[in-house]
């Protein structure tokens, strides 16, 4: 999440909004989003979702745990992609990549 952070600029010029899904509380959802803000002056926004639906529908669930990835939803809520990698973030020029591939075939 870190690198996302520090690297938000290399997904500039995309009509986007991004979004932290979490299991995680409200209460330390916005404790991050705090340090985070501190850190680098922005926080992506949070999203808390402790019973994992929406991680589900993201088909980032298993066994009751959250895989971490990343993915992309359109404005009507259907899922265009999801990956589970848990190096996403020190792999970020290859998550941009893909992730801006995605956006492109919506355009």
């Amino acid at each position: 999440m870190v690198q996302l952070h520090k690297n938000r600029s290399k997904l500039a010029g995309m009509n986007v909004e991004m979004f932290v899904i979490s299991k995680d509380s409200p209460e330390e959802l916005r404790t991050l989003h705090d340090k985070l803000e501190k850190t680098f002056g922005h926080s992506l926004s949070f999203i808390s979702d402790p019973k994992l639906e929406l991680i589900e529908k993201m088909g980032m669930k298993k066994n009751g745990v959250a895989y971490r990835g990343y993915g992309m939803m359109d404005k009507e809520g259907n899922i265009v992609f999801s990956t589970k990698n848990d190096h996403w973030g020190e792999q970020i020029e290859q998550t941009v990549e893909k992730i801006r591939e995605e956006y492109n075939k919506l355009q």
